[in-house]
C-alpha cells in the first residue's frame, strides 16, 4: 500500500444500540483495523451487528504509545476507526493525542457521528441552548476542584458536566452552598432502560436526590449566571468594602470575596484586603 489510509473517528451508541448510523455500522465493517477504549465491551456492539473485524486497544492508559503504532499502521495505508465505550470518542474519552498526531503527519481524519450525552442532556433540561460551555468531568479534589465550582458560578452560559454517581451528591451540596436557586437538570442514563430527569433548583435537586440511591452515566445542566447574579458585581456606585460583604452576602468567603473584587475592579488583591480587614468574621 503506497497511500496512507484514513482515520474514522465513529461515534457509538450510548445505551440503546438503536442509536447506531447506518454509516457507522458500514464503518466498523470496512476498516482494517478497529481501535476500542474496552475492546469487550467493542465486541458486544460488534456482535449484535454481525460486524467480524480486528479489535485492539486503545484507553487512556496506553494511549500514548498506542497513537504511535496506530500511526505508523496508517502511514502504511491501513484504515482505522476508532471508537470509544461509548458516544463520540474525544469528548471526555481517549482520542485526542491520536487525533493530533494524525494532524501531524497529514492523515485524513473522518468524522461519522453518532451520539454524544451531552447534546442530548442540554435539549431536555429546559435551559437555555443558544450558547453552553461543556466543562466534562468535574475535578475529584483540591484546587482545581475549587476552580471548576468557582467557574461554574461565574458562567455565563449554560454549564453541561459529567459526574459520577458517587460524588453528584457531593457536587450538588457544594454548588448549593453558592447557586441554589440557580436552575439546572440532572438527567440519568440517557437512551437506557432506566432514563430518568431531575429538574429544579439546585437546592430543590439536592433535596430529591439526597436519600436516594444514584446509579449509571450522569449529565448535569445548569443555568448560566443571571442578571440577578450579576447584581453584586454591579460596583460604580458602592466602595471596596461594601462591595467585599455584597458578595460574602451571596454566600462567597471573606477570602473569595476579596479575589472576585479585586479582579472585577482590576486593582490589587492586598488593597482590597486592607479595605475587607474590617469585616470581622470568621468565614
Amino acid at each position: 500500500m503506497s497511500e496512507k489510509g484514513k482515520l474514522y473517528i465513529c461515534g457509538t451508541p450510548i445505551g440503546n444500540l438503536d442509536d447506531i448510523t447506518f454509516r457507522a455500522v458500514k464503518t466498523l465493517e470496512n476498516v482494517d483495523l478497529i481501535a476500542a477504549e474496552d475492546t469487550r465491551r467493542t465486541e458486544q456492539l460488534l456482535n449484535h451487528f454481525k460486524i467480524d473485524n480486528k479489535l485492539t486497544s486503545y484507553h487512556e492508559h496506553n494511549e500514548r504509545e498506542k497513537a504511535k503504532k496506530l500511526i505508523a499502521e496508517l502511514k502504511d495505508g491501513y484504515d482505522i476507526a476508532l471508537v470509544s465505550d461509548a458516544g463520540m470518542p474525544g469528548i471526555s474519552d481517549p482520542g485526542l493525542i491520536l487525533i493530533k498526531e494524525a494532524i501531524k503527519v497529514n492523515i485524513e481524519i473522518i468524522p461519522v457521528p453518532g451520539p454524544t450525552a451531552l447534546i442530548p442532556a442540554l435539549v431536555v433540561s429546559g435551559i437555555q441552548t443558544d450558547k453552553f460551555s461543556f466543562f466534562g468531568f468535574v475535578p475529584k479534589k483540591g484546587k482545581e476542584r475549587e476552580e471548576f465550582i468557582e467557574e461554574l458560578i461565574n458562567e455565563e452560559k449554560t454549564s453541561i458536566f459529567y459526574e459520577s454517581p458517587y460524588r453528584v451528591k457531593k457536587i450538588f451540596e457544594d454548588l448549593s452552598e453558592k447557586i441554589p436557586e440557580r436552575k439546572a437538570a440532572l438527567v440519568r442514563e440517557i437512551t437506557k432502560i432506566h432514563e430518568e430527569k431531575i429538574y429544579g433548583t439546585v437546592n430543590e435537586i439536592i433535596k430529591k436526590i439526597e436519600s436516594k440511591e444514584i446509579k449509571g452515566e450522569i449529565v448535569v445542566v445548569i443555568e448560566g449566571r443571571t442578571k440577578e447574579d450579576l447584581d453584586i458585581e454591579s460596583w460604580t456606585d458602592i466602595g471596596i468594602l461594601e462591595h467585599v460583604q455584597l458578595f460574602m452576602e451571596n454566600g462567597y468567603t471573606k477570602k473569595e470575596a476579596i479575589k472576585e473584587v479585586a479582579e472585577i475592579r482590576d486593582i490589587q488583591k492586598k488593597k482590597v484586603y486592607k479595605e475587607a480587614i474590617q469585616i470581622n468574621v470568621n468565614r
